[in-house]
Order: structure tokens, then sequence, then C-alpha cells
């Protein structure tokens, strides 16, 4: 006959699972680190930003809200933060996958592109 395991095994199991799951979201407060964690909050919430603005920069070229020469500001400006985006990433190690957070249940903060 073989053993069933029990709830008390099971519910071990998934309390083990959800503290290393915690501890794998939270940042490192070690002090080596905390520069680059915090560059990694500032770039994700300018990354959001710049995301959001290309959007509305997109919407009002379809619908042609804008002058040539504020479409080329426009882009060349979008342009511009995107390289130093790239550029500060690259600074701190950063992949752009990093930059975006896991919200849980919502999903994650910015959109795949």
């Amino acid at each position: 006959m073989t053993e069933r395991p029990d709830r008390t095994d099971r519910t071990d199991r998934t309390e083990r699972h959800h503290r290393t799951a915690e501890r794998h979201n939270r940042m490192d407060l070690d002090p080596d680190t905390v520069e680059r964690d915090l560059v990694k909050l500032v770039l994700t919430v300018v990354e959001l930003l710049r995301q959001l603005m290309e959007r509305q920069a997109l919407r009002r070229f379809d619908e042609g809200d804008l002058s040539e020469e504020q479409e080329e500001r426009i882009g060349l400006t979008l342009m511009l933060l995107d390289d130093r985006m790239t550029e500060l990433r690259e600074r701190y190690g950063l992949r752009p996958e990093d930059l975006n957070l896991d919200l849980g249940p919502l999903g994650p903060l910015l959109p795949r592109e």
C-alpha cells in the first residue's frame, strides 16, 4: 500500500514555494546593489513614461494634429531618450526586460513590445 501525502505536507510545500517566490520578487537591500536597484526603479518609471509619450505622439501623428516641425522634434526627442535609456541600462548591466515589474495577478507593468 502506498502512502498518500497528508495535508500538512502539501501545505508545507506550498508555504515554502510562496516564501521562495517572495524572496525572488524583493529588492536586494545589500549596500553594494542599492545604487543599481535605485537606477532600475528610476529607469522603470522613465521607460513607462517614454512608452506613454510614444503612444500619445503616434496617436497625434495619425490624427494629423502636428505640424511637420513638431513631428520632427518629437521623433528626435523620442529617439534621443531611447538612446540614453539604452546607455544607462548598459552601464548598470540591465536588460530591457529587467525594467518590467511583475504586478502579480495584474501582469507585467510594461507591455511586451
